[in-house]
């Protein structure tokens, strides 16, 4: 790894130039944006999500899990960051990386199918009942935005 550490820089919106060694934390997008650990400059993406990645930010260091596996880039780079520290992980084959897509998929189905239909449950207990009819818009869950964006 190129990086060995990473300093934090809590941000309102990412930056379009990235610095390289600088780990971007936006609370407001749920999101955490760095160049690749292992020099090649590309951009990594990491969303805080319940179903994603973890933030870990203890006053002056900051750790992700799980570990960032950058499978959709050429240099296929595998670490950790753990107090601001990089630790390289180990590489995955194929059918670990293949393995772990659907196990990531699974979990994203379930977390937001329940989610929703918790969400429409809340709704039918909520809705007023001197309201006329077509005054309330409809509001979708920030979780539904997020699966339709993710498609």
């Amino acid at each position: 790894m190129r990086h060995s550490q990473l300093t934090p820089c809590f941000v309102k919106g990412v930056p379009r130039q990235l610095e390289p060694g600088m780990l971007y934390v936006s609370m407001e997008y749920g999101t955490v944006v760095h160049c690749c650990c292992c020099g090649c400059g590309l951009e990594v993406v990491t969303p805080l999500t319940p179903t994603d990645w973890k933030l870990t930010f203890d006053g002056e260091t900051i750790s992700l899990w799980p570990s960032v596996g950058n499978w959709n880039l050429p240099c296929r780079s595998h670490y950790v960051i753990q107090g601001n520290r990089v630790i390289e992980a180990g590489p995955w084959d194929k059918a670990k990386i293949d393995a772990e897509k659907r196990r990531d998929k699974a979990a994203k189905a379930r977390y937001y199918s329940q989610t929703e239909s918790n969400a429409a449950a809340d709704e039918l207990k909520q809705k007023p009942i001197n309201v006329p009819a077509g005054t309330m818009a409809n509001k979708e869950t920030i979780w539904a935005k997020l699966r339709r964006w993710l498609g």
